[in-house]
C-alpha cells in the first residue's frame, strides 16, 4: 500500500496455511523505494535481497538477535525521542550468513504509547525519527483491512467456493481503490468512507462528480437539524 495516497498497489491471496513471510517473494521491489514490514516478516535472507536490489526496508525487531556495534551512538538523550541509533552487524552464525552486511538499529520511544520500539533498516540517509515515522504509517495497512471488513462486507462471505471468495475480495479491493483514487485526485477534504457514502447515494445522478461533493458541503453547512439553540447572553 502506498502510504502517501493510501491506495493499494498490489495484493496476494494465499491459502491459510501459507505463512505471511512468503508474500515477500511476490513483491516486485523498485530501486530506492522504501518497504515497511511488520515483525512477522522478519526474514534476514529476504531482507538482504531487498538490500541487493537497491531498495530500502524498515522492520520491527522480532526477538533480539545477537549483534556487535560497528558505529554510531549507543544512547542519544533528548533527540526526537530516539534512544539509540546504531550501525550493527549480526554475529549469530545463521543471521550473519543470511545478512552479511551492516544494518542500522534504531530504538525509539513513543510518548503516546509510553513504550519503546526497535527498528532495523538498511537506510542510512534518513533521520532516525523519520524512520520511526515511516513505520508508524504502516498502521494504514491495518486500517485498510478494517475498512474492508466494516464497510465493504468482507467480514463474512456470500459463497463457499474459492472462486466466490476471490471474487468478493477482488470487488471489495477494487471498490476501495477506485474510491481512494477519487479522494486522492479530487481532494474533497473528506475521508474515504464519506466519499464512498456520497457516491453510493448518487448512483443515478448525472451531475459532474465534483459537483456531488459541493452539494454535500452545502447540505452540511445549511442543514436544519431541528435543534433549538440556547442563548446564554441574557
Amino acid at each position: 500500500m502506498d502510504i502517501r495516497t493510501e491506495i493499494s498497489t498490489s495484493f496476494t491471496i494465499t491459502d491459510a496455511v501459507v505463512h505471511d513471510v512468503n508474500a515477500m517473494d511476490s513483491i516486485a521491489y523498485e530501486p530506492f523505494a522504501c518497504y515497511i514490514f511488520d515483525r512477522g516478516y522478519f526474514d534476514l535472507r529476504r531482507l538482504y535481497h531487498i538490500n541487493e536490489v537497491s531498495s530500502f526496508f524498515v522492520i520491527r525487531e522480532k526477538r533480539r538477535p545477537k549483534y556487535e556495534i560497528t558505529a554510531g551512538e549507543d544512547v542519544l538523550e533528548g533527540t526526537d525521542n530516539v534512544l539509540q541509533d546504531q550501525t550493527i552487524r549480526f554475529t549469530g552464525e545463521r543471521n550473519c550468513t543470511n545478512y552479511p552486511s551492516e544494518i542500522r538499529r534504531i530504538v525509539y520511544y513513543s510518548p503516546e504509547m509510553n513504550r519503546t520500539f526497535t527498528y532495523y533498516t538498511n537506510n542510512f540517509y534518513l533521520k532516525a525519527s523519520d524512520i520511526a515515522l515511516l513505520y508508524k504509517n504502516r498502521w494504514k495497512v491495518e486500517l485498510f483491512f478494517k475498512f474492508l471488513k466494516q464497510h465493504l462486507r468482507v467480514k463474512s462471505f456470500w459463497g463457499n467456493s474459492e472462486n466466490a471468495v476471490r471474487i468478493q475480495i477482488y470487488v471489495a479491493i477494487i471498490t476501495y481503490c477506485l474510491v481512494a483514487i477519487i479522494e486522492s485526485e479530487l481532494k474533497p477534504n473528506r475521508d474515504i468512507y464519506e466519499v464512498m457514502r456520497i457516491l453510493g447515494s448518487s448512483m443515478l445522478v448525472k451531475d459532474n462528480i465534483k459537483d456531488l461533493f459541493s452539494h454535500a458541503e452545502y447540505d452540511i453547512l445549511y442543514k436544519n437539524d431541528g435543534q433549538l439553540e440556547l442563548d446564554f447572553t441574557s
